[in-house]
């Protein structure tokens, strides 16, 4: 048996029990490709044709780094799922970072926690992706100029409906 579809049940399988979301692979675009020098992402496309990014890596991994890892794959985030059971997971997170450094301040605003949401550990981290910019997925690369070369062409761009 392919070695591919052992690796597509165990995202699966990931997928439930880490984010409690029930995903069908139907093509993986792009597998294990380096993102960072510790992390991964595999790229896929579920039967209902919606795309997932995820990344894991080897070392702590934060919101804010899975957002940079997006940006520079070239793809457009539309939803980066909290970890199962937890839908407040990154507001908690970021509301305790901000009492951390302003320990007087009792009610922050969504804008005061723009920046400390950023903070909450993410890894494994899925990502809902919205569209692959250019129509190419990037991946990480110390030996080129700009750090990221061309992993894959791919023209993905979700068009919500009402």
């Amino acid at each position: 048996m392919n070695d591919s579809v052992y690796d597509d049940m165990a995202l699966e399988q990931i997928a439930k029990s880490k984010f409690g979301m029930s995903l069908d692979i139907d093509f993986v675009v792009a597998r294990n490709v380096p993102v960072s020098r510790v992390a991964q992402a595999t790229l896929f496309l579920t039967t209902k044709k919606q795309l997932f990014l995820y990344v894991s890596g080897t070392s702590k991994l934060l919101l804010g780094d899975v957002q940079k890892i997006v940006s520079r794959m070239g793809l457009g985030a539309e939803l980066y799922f909290p970890p199962k059971g937890q839908p407040g997971y990154f507001d908690e997170i970021g509301v305790s970072k901000f009492k951390a450094v302003f320990p007087g301040r009792s009610e922050p605003n969504d804008s005061d926690l723009t920046y400390y949401r950023t903070l909450a550990p993410y890894n494994p981290a899925l990502v809902q992706i919205s569209e692959v910019k250019n129509g190419e997925v990037m991946q990480f690369d110390t030996d080129a100029k700009t750090g990221w070369r061309l992993a894959t062409k791919f023209a993905y761009r979700r068009i919500k409906t009402i």
